[in-house]
């Protein structure tokens, strides 16, 4: 009781004060409370600023149902265009603390911008809550928690963006998820009651549901974690039946969600409603398949795991076949191109290539994680429950279904047991994600933060290393695994808290007169009806500071919009100037903001320079990379 009440009671002051943190990093590096609300607005760039502008939109909006039927009508975001927002974005939060702030007596001490910000900040400290929750399920100490939320504060740069990218989706929804790897941590412990077992898959479930309606890239990362769980299940080191519960959570969860967002077409068509719908399905087929011996059981496991790719290639094509299903088709131009699958013509893929977020995982990332010394106990643990892995792997399917060793139930049950046998396995894949994809290393760093500390703290591990070396006792297990921990501890505190305190005492301020000005003389000198063209960035901040209606937007999930986008774009493109005012004209665009920085763009080599792209797209460069004459092209020179 003690112990419980000790480690709780530092979980949630380690929560809170990562919630103050952060939020006095955004304070001083903007001057937040003192700028105009004008360089507020601003300050949510990119689309952050679409995002925050539909709660402006509910609180600005006379009732709750008027507010509600501008978003389900809504035709300021599109010109032209009539498109229901909840169903094609996922904005459920700015709707629900809008109604929240209505109904709260709090409007004459708080301004909406901080309710909304701080609430982003206060899910900062159920972050970092879960995360230490996990870490100590895992291990059996709270020690284990403590260095968890003490790597996840030092390594900040690498773990989260929150300070500086509130409103973005994935802000909301990490700290779901977090929960729901903690449920899931725990359900997996043995010989739980019926009552804790039932509490806890409802406390997956609502993670889940929570989790997939604040992000729209849920489906990508349930599906991995759906494979996390076919993997290990496919080599028995998971209780089938809960995993059968897992399966149909998610599947219930996204369903709902879809429900919610008037049957959304990209997640009707995701692959992680295919695989769980295949999964389920083999396995009414094949009932016996962990039964026999090693070779009857490698090739039971080969057929299971082709029929599943098939029945989810089949079920999949079949659902986007049905219901003309195009929305998430740039996510795969891009993938197949970026795994060398052939060059590609095609814009939006090439946008994605050339941006830096979507490139592999830069090499000083390590560096840093390094300095903490995280990345040195991550691979330290990694290299040994892998290994644990691969015996526990190759016993249960060399062994028999009904018939098991004392010596293999003790392997199974300590060295690994299924609930790290799951976060193992479930930083392997993210793991990999993170490596291909730099803007996903959010996912994999923090719960590298939970499973290195598990590791350091956890008497399997240093069981296992002492017994290696002939040096066990349990004396030198407590030992080793408070005093490790306690050491790193120490080192993190001398090394980075004056860093932190110096960061805490730096002092800057919002500066960007020319964006501000931009939107002042919009809001004075454009009716209210003018329908504006730009770049997605721009336009987003367009929309929230003046309200005027948009060609495009950067919420790139529709097929539609992106070639809407393209062709907004061509006025940077080897145009006539007759053939980009038709354009313009067919959205219904009065104004068009041009960017120098787009004009004379430097960020980008060439050939991924924005113009360059278009060049590409619209066959105005060979297939040698060569411009093509004017002649050949057709084209005026401007």
């Amino acid at each position: 009781i003690l112990s419980l009440t000790v480690g709780g009671t530092v979980a949630i002051s380690l929560g809170l004060l990562t919630s103050v943190y952060v939020a006095t990093l955004h304070e001083n590096d903007l001057w937040f409370s003192n700028i105009k609300e004008v360089e507020r607005e601003i300050s949510f760039r990119t689309e952050c600023g679409l995002y925050y502008s539909y709660y402006k939109e509910m609180l600005q909006a006379a009732s709750i149902q008027q507010g509600l039927h501008g978003l389900i009508y809504d035709n300021k975001t599109e010109s032209l265009r009539t498109i229901n927002i909840l169903e094609r974005m996922n904005v459920y939060q700015e709707v629900f603390l809008s109604i929240l702030y209505r109904i709260l007596p709090i409007q004459k001490y708080l301004e909406p911008v901080y309710f909304y910000i701080y609430t982003l900040f206060g899910l900062q400290a159920l972050y970092v809550i879960a995360l230490y929750v996990t870490s100590w399920l895992l291990s059996g100490t709270w020690l284990s928690g403590l260095l968890a939320a003490f790597w996840y504060i030092t390594n900040r740069i690498d773990t989260t963006r929150v300070e500086f990218t509130i409103p973005l989706r994935e802000n909301w929804a990490l700290p779901f998820f977090a929960v729901q790897i903690a449920a899931i941590t725990y359900l997996f412990r043995s010989h739980l009651q019926p009552l804790h077992e039932k509490l806890t898959l409802l406390a997956v479930f609502i993670s889940t549901f929570l989790f997939s309606l604040t992000w729209q890239f849920n489906q990508f990362m349930m599906l991995m974690q759906a494979l996390v769980l076919f993997i290990l299940d496919c080599l028995d080191m998971l209780p089938t039946t809960k995993v059968t519960w897992l399966y149909i959570i998610q599947l219930t969860g996204i369903l709902l969600v879809c429900v919610l967002q008037f049957f959304n077409s990209m997640i009707l068509g995701s692959l992680l409603i295919s695989f769980n719908v295949s999964v389920l399905l083999a396995r009414t087929v094949q009932k016996n398949m962990k039964m026999g011996c090693l070779l009857n059981r490698l090739g039971k496991l080969f057929f299971h795991v082709l029929m599943v790719l098939c029945l989810t290639l089949l079920v999949n094509n079949f659902i986007k076949k049905i219901l003309n299903l195009e929305s998430d088709e740039h996510i795969f131009k891009f993938l197949k191109a970026k795994f060398g699958f052939g060059a590609t013509r095609d814009f939006d893929a090439n946008l994605y290539l050339c941006e830096e977020a979507f490139g592999l995982l830069p090499f000083n990332t390590f560096a840093r994680l390094s300095d903490t010394l995280l990345f040195y106990a991550y691979l330290f643990v990694l290299l040994l429950m892998a290994i644990a892995a691969a015996v526990v792997a190759f016993q249960n399917l060399s062994g028999s279904a009904n018939v098991q060793s004392t010596d293999k139930m003790e392997i199974s049950t300590i060295v690994l047991k299924p609930g790290a046998a799951y976060n193992l396995m479930h930083t392997i894949l993210f793991g990999c994600l993170a490596l291909s994809t730099m803007r996903m290393k959010y996912l994999w760093t923090s719960h590298m933060c939970v499973f290195a500390s598990f590791g350091l703290c956890s008497t399997e591990v240093w069981g296992f290393v002492l017994k290696s070396v002939r040096l066990y006792t349990p004396q030198r297990l407590c030992v080793i695994r408070y005093l490790v921990p306690i050491i790193i501890l120490l080192y993190l505190s001398c090394k980075f808290c004056p860093g932190i305190v110096d960061e805490l005492s730096e002092l800057r301020e919002f500066y960007d007169p020319d964006t501000v000005e931009l939107m002042n003389w919009i809001k004075s000198n454009t009716p209210k009806k003018a329908v504006i063209a730009g770049s997605m960035q721009l336009l987003a901040g367009v929309k929230l500071c003046t309200g005027r209606i948009l060609t495009n937007h950067p919420h790139y999930e529709d097929k539609s919009l992106r070639e809407r986008t393209k062709q907004v774009y061509q006025v940077y493109a080897k145009r006539s100037p007759e053939d980009v005012y038709s354009i313009l004209r067919s959205f219904g665009t009065n104004y068009v903001i041009l960017e120098d920085s787009i004009c004379y763009e430097r960020r980008h080599s060439r050939g991924c320079r924005l113009r360059d792209l278009l060049d590409i797209a619209n066959g105005h460069v060979s297939e040698g990379g060569g411009i093509v004459s004017n002649r050949e092209r057709g084209w005026v020179t401007v």
